[in-house]
């Protein structure tokens, strides 16, 4: 009944051939085959059955596409063994349609790959989650963002990547909560869940502060980052989030490489941006690693950041974001050896957002 893996993200947007059409251009995404023993030509997909839905089968328009009533329209994307599923519905009363409304384009369904879904979905209902849709394994998970339970299709994730393919995993999905809600989203995730608190940090940067926890599967495949603001200090980047999302949400998904330098490169030269980092601190990392496994000069000219812990190093990189409420944003990030994230990273990482904010806002 444990949980192995994030088969996929359900991402709630307002129209999702556009978002389509950016994530293949901007990262190379692909449109996902079809698999037999997820959804046959009379059965429903998880997302449409969820919301009541049927699909109308296959259109002949390049992506893996579904059409439904209602204007409801999903297009399925996958990289490595990333997930994508984006819906968008027309109707202004259609759950999707309402999630956008109110927190804008966003992550809507983290679905969890288990080895029996229905006796995790038990365990969770027992552990006080509130079931949403018990046929399509729906349960709330962080303020509108639910999580749905499937059998999990790890191992034919993992098959060899497409050559050319600059992204390999959903390394970590970052959640902000509202304050004083931590401690019971970390509660909620080790005995609904399963999961594991592996790692906590408390941030400072400048008069504002967040408090965060890190909680993961066994198996390592699922991370969560959770952060909720410290309200005894200014109100800041955390606070910013809560107040345009309108609650709880996923601030930004992590997508693992194993070559972060080329694929920094190659989606910067097709016009993407990333968050910049100050000279400064570059200059200090001999004397805090007196080696790195990516040479100093390329991550200064390409504005990655690197941490380690006991197992080795990680290297991390924000991509500024895109969104209208500049809420929701991407992460790359290439770990060698390391499993757990760097002190000094999550304080630079969110400086640099604090950055872009400070300037968007002059």
């Amino acid at each position: 009944m444990s949980i192995q893996s994030i088969t996929h993200v359900e991402f709630h947007c307002a129209d999702a051939d556009t978002t389509a059409a950016g994530l293949r251009a901007d990262f190379g995404f692909v449109p996902e085959e079809q698999q037999p023993e997820e959804q046959g030509p009379d059965e429903q997909g998880p997302e449409e059955r969820a919301f009541g839905e049927r699909p109308l089968g296959d259109q002949a328009l390049g992506d893996r596409a579904l059409a439904g009533p209602h204007g409801v329209r999903t297009v399925r994307l996958r990289q490595g063994a990333i997930r994508l599923h984006l819906v968008s519905a027309a109707d202004p009363a259609h759950p999707v349609a309402r999630f956008v409304a109110v927190h804008g384009d966003g992550v809507g369904v983290i679905a969890l790959g288990c080895t029996d879904p229905q006796a995790s979905l038990e365990r969770a209902e027992r552990h006080g989650a509130r079931v949403l849709d018990r046929a399509g394994g729906l349960v709330a998970g962080f303020g509108d963002v639910a999580l749905r339970f499937v059998r999990d299709t790890s191992a034919q994730s993992a098959a060899a990547p497409a050559a050319g393919a600059l992204l390999d995993a959903l390394d970590h999905a970052a959640i902000c909560v509202p304050a004083g809600e931590l401690a019971p989203a970390v509660k909620f995730c080790e005995a609904a869940l399963g999961l594991h608190r592996i790692f906590g940090e408390y941030i400072e940067v400048g008069e504002q502060a967040m408090d965060s926890s890190v909680v993961q599967s066994a198996s390592g495949e699922v991370t969560f980052t959770l952060i909720e603001p410290d309200t005894t200090r200014r109100p800041g980047q955390i606070d910013t989030f809560l107040a345009d999302n309108q609650g709880a949400g996923v601030q930004h998904l992590a997508f693992r490489t194993g070559d972060i330098a080329t694929a920094v490169r190659t989606i910067r030269g097709r016009g993407v941006e990333f968050l910049t980092t100050p000279g400064a601190y570059y200059d200090a990392l001999a004397e805090r690693f007196g080696g790195t496994a990516i040479p100093v000069d390329t991550l200064r000219e390409l504005d990655v950041l690197v941490d380690q812990d006991h197992g080795g190093q990680l290297f991390q990189i924000f991509l500024r974001s895109t969104h209208l409420r500049r809420t929701y944003f991407l992460e790359l990030i290439e770990r060698q050896g390391a499993g757990t994230f760097g002190t000094a990273n999550i304080k630079a990482l969110y400086e640099a957002v604090e950055r872009q904010n400070s300037t968007a806002s002059v």
